[in-house]
């Protein structure tokens, strides 16, 4: 299967929740100039990935990033990319995202106002000529989908963070920890997976029926009446993990290794049992009710159906970052918890 940007997100594929940091107010591309920790961390810096490994040899001034994720992560730590991808899918009018807005706006650099990093598409490819007009000292690619090809001609540019893992399947802590490291901001970095994680934590406690409660993600076509599941790598199954959720057997025994996506027989729903059934809606919820062979699965009959509406609600945990972490616990996390006590009984 090809990995486009587009098939990314919805196959691989967590407020205003502007993380506030010690260093905010970078200028565009630009570590904060007062950060002591990231004075003090000698460079070179090596960060391995699944095309080998990228030494950096000085602390960069001049950041671009593809995909999504990555910029986030780079604007969690109060740097502002020269560039970054347009979101085109779960974006708003701007080509971004309501979180990633709100921390542009705290950095002084809302987009169409000088500060603001250049957005180019993505829609068809990784935009070399784009990147390279921007003269990047690094590029970030640490959640992506990034062939060998395109890792080798990005590197012809600047210095490339690969991806850390296959198809988009890099978590946002993993993304978070190798950004921190390549602009000398290790300590930054930690504090921001510490502060979001600490933020899950605070929802699963206020959630006591996740304990209970399993559940199986995954994606349902009303159109050609096709479930497509989402196994452990993706990062929809993990958002609902940290949350205390379990995930339903059946989803990983037959997933085959390494495969985070399949498909599964619709006339086989009634085997997906599980308290919760966590999808898109882009169809509407009464489509995906009225659809006989959907009605088969379990947790649908049992009240346990969490269908998202907002493309950026659900873009929000299915390319989870630190900064978007945060806007879906706000979000979607009541409906989970409603579906949770309604399946369960609790």
């Amino acid at each position: 299967m090809k990995f486009t940007r587009r098939t990314g997100l919805l196959v691989a594929a967590s407020a205003a929740l502007a993380l506030t940091l010690s260093a905010c107010g970078a200028t565009s591309g630009q570590a904060p100039a007062d950060s002591s920790t990231a004075a003090d961390v000698a460079f070179p810096v090596t960060i391995e990935h699944i095309y080998g490994s990228t030494e950096i040899t000085k602390k960069p001034e001049r950041v671009a990033t593809v995909s999504w994720v990555n910029a986030d992560a780079v604007l969690a730590l109060g740097v502002v990319p020269v560039g970054m991808a347009e979101d085109t899918w779960g974006n708003n009018e701007q080509g971004s995202t309501d979180w990633k807005d709100a921390k542009l706006a705290e950095l002084g650099a809302s987009i169409g106002t000088e500060k603001a990093p250049k957005q180019y598409s993505e829609a068809d490819s990784v935009n070399f000529t784009a990147i390279a007009e921007l003269e990047p000292d690094v590029i970030m690619a640490g959640y992506s989908g990034l062939t060998q090809d395109e890792y080798d001609k990005l590197s012809k540019i600047a210095p490339v963070v690969g991806p850390l893992a296959a198809n988009y399947t890099a978590g946002w802590q993993d993304v978070t920890t190798a950004v921190g490291k390549a602009l000398g901001m290790d300590d930054e970095a930690a504090n921001v997976v510490s502060d979001v994680e600490g933020k899950i934590t605070a929802a699963a406690e206020a959630n006591p029926v996740f304990k209970d409660t399993t559940f199986i993600a995954g994606d349902l076509n009303v159109a050609d009446s096709v479930i497509s599941l989402y196994a452990t790598g993706d990062s929809r199954p993990r958002f609902l993990t940290a949350l205390g959720m379990t995930q339903a057997p059946i989803v990983d025994e037959n997933a085959k290794e390494g495969e985070f996506f399949m498909t599964w027989a619709a006339e086989r729903a009634n085997e997906l049992d599980s308290d919760i059934f966590f999808t898109s809606a882009t169809a509407g919820v009464d489509a995906i009710k009225a659809n006989k062979l959907f009605a088969q699965i379990p947790a649908i009959s049992k009240g346990g159906l969490v269908a998202v509406a907002s493309d950026m609600e659900t873009l929000a945990i299915s390319a989870a970052s630190p900064l978007s972490v945060p806007y879906a616990l706000d979000k979607v996390v009541p409906a989970f918890a409603a579906g949770a006590e309604a399946s369960t009984e609790k």
